[in-house]
């Protein structure tokens, strides 16, 4: 069964269009014509560029407006822009260094991240970020270096006991992840991704403490699913099937276009023997994510266990279409293919 994994790792990238270069040919006049440039939140600033364009504050605070509409290449021009004009914010350089790490160039983003650091030694940010993608490559120790670096002089950071926590768990030391994740929570009672851990570990151990965790996540952060759905699969991991099923609905109230939460209402009703409902909600899986072969696969399952052999012949053959390899939509098809 589909299941969705729930923040696993701080490190989950989130990415969008290629970070390729994108000329500034024709300075912040031309850009300001048209496209994003006329977007509500960067025309002021790129206005303000126009009347001051030595201001690399200006070219920074436009980089993050950027990063905000998903427009990363445009937006790294921006702070490759706030560098040159002023090399001695190490925030700039490490903000290039996070962008680029985000986008898989791992290599590319050390150099950013240690131009911040012999800038400003203490820089927190620069630290922690250095952190996040030492952690990526496993290379753990020197994570802990750069996270111990900052609580050294804020002993009250939340986000670097997390992320302590995260290189405990990435060494599979519970006991000591669940400390540094508490601390975080202890420091910042309103820090989601700890939280998250938190419920996330006690749902590993079934112990039902996790779903006050999951409970306090989505108050923290009330437009992040991974929180109901996480309470959901809590209840589903632990046979409340009728309490998985109203987390679920929970979840589609929120966001129609949630296909995780429609494949495991699914899932579900096919243990309920309910099949003719459980066939639907695959139905809608199709129509939110048309190349999804699990749920023509289960799709089939339920047709052909509802004496309708040809409707489940052409889901099993339609999840082949998008998985050549999917083992058991090719039993299907030669089961079938047989009578």
């Amino acid at each position: 069964m589909k299941r969705l994994y729930l923040l696993t790792s701080l490190l989950g990238l989130f990415l969008m269009a290629s970070c390729g270069s994108s000329s500034q040919k024709g300075g912040a006049l031309e850009q300001s014509k048209g496209g994003v440039f006329a977007h509500p939140t960067i025309a002021p600033i790129t206005l303000e560029i126009e009347k001051n364009p030595n201001d690399a504050a200006l070219f920074f605070k436009r980089a993050k407006a950027l990063r905000a509409l998903n427009e990363d290449s445009i937006a790294l021009n921006d702070f490759k822009k706030a560098t040159e004009l002023d090399s001695t914010k190490a925030v700039y350089f490490s903000s290039i260094g996070e962008l680029l790490f985000e986008h898989k160039d791992v290599e590319g983003s050390v150099k950013w991240f240690r131009k911040a650091i012999l800038i400003d030694p203490k820089d927190p940010i620069a630290h922690l970020k250095f952190a996040k993608m030492l952690m990526f490559v496993n290379d753990n120790q020197k994570a802990f270096t750069e996270i111990n670096t900052v609580l050294r002089r804020d002993p009250y950071n939340a986000e670097a006991y997390f992320l302590k926590g995260m290189v405990y768990k990435n060494l599979n030391d519970t006991a000591k992840s669940i400390s540094s994740f508490q601390t975080a929570v202890q420091v910042d009672p309103g820090y989601q991704p700890a939280i998250l851990q938190l419920a996330l570990i006690y749902a590993v151990k079934k112990d039902s403490i996790a779903l006050r965790y999951f409970d306090n996540a989505y108050a923290a952060d009330p437009t992040q699913m991974v929180a109901l759905h996480g309470k959901a699969m809590f209840y589903q991991d632990n046979g409340q099937l009728n309490k998985a099923k109203d987390m679920y609905r929970k979840c589609i109230s929120q966001d129609p276009q949630y296909a995780d939460a429609f494949f495991n209402m699914g899932w579900i009703l096919m243990q309920q023997d309910s099949l003719e409902k459980a066939s639907k909600q695959f139905d809608f899986v199709t129509k939110i994510e048309p190349t999804n072969s699990e749920a023509y696969y289960n799709r089939g399952v339920c047709k052909e266990l509802l004496k309708r052999p040809a409707e489940a012949l052409m889901d099993y053959r339609q999840a082949l279409e998008f998985d050549p390899q999917y083992k058991e939509a090719r039993d299907g098809v030669d089961r079938l293919s047989k009578k």
